[in-house]
């Protein structure tokens, strides 16, 4: 069963010059740009998270297109390349005949696993929720 999500008002930090102090309304919303020019999109937050599930794994380019569906080979490359110039994955050319490339999470990019926990428990919750909301306006 999932709980509801509590909400607190949390303020973000920032240190400067080895002083921490709340970040003002026009910092985070910079810092949030800034998060959502990263990991912004359909693709990059999924790609992220099923990498990050299998972190002992070498997933191909193969994979990854066939285990996320309606990801379109153009569009996996495309983020596949901001991920990596991001330092979010790691692409490694493997000396293989024929030759293959893998793709792994980097340190960094587990970073990112707090965010994707939330958007999937939020997710989760507002399905039932929209579910139930579906059933009581059908009765």
């Amino acid at each position: 069963m999932v709980t509801s999500y509590l909400h607190e008002t949390i303020m973000a930090k920032i240190i400067e010059n080895g002083i921490k102090r709340e970040a003002s309304c026009t910092e985070e919303l910079f810092a949030m740009r800034d998060s959502l020019d990263v990991l912004g999109g359909k693709w990059k937050l999924m790609i992220l998270r099923y990498l990050t599930n299998r972190p002992d794994q070498m997933i191909h380019f193969k994979k990854l297109e066939r285990s996320i569906e309606g990801i379109s080979a153009k569009m996996l490359s495309k983020e596949l390349k901001e991920m990596e110039t991001n330092l979010l994955i790691t692409r490694t050319i493997q000396d293989t005949k024929p030759i293959t490339v893998t793709y792994a999470v980097t340190e960094y990019g587990k970073s990112v696993f707090p965010v994707t926990e939330t958007l999937v428990n939020w997710g989760i919750i507002h399905r039932e929720k929209i579910k139930k909301s579906m059933n009581s306006s059908e009765s």
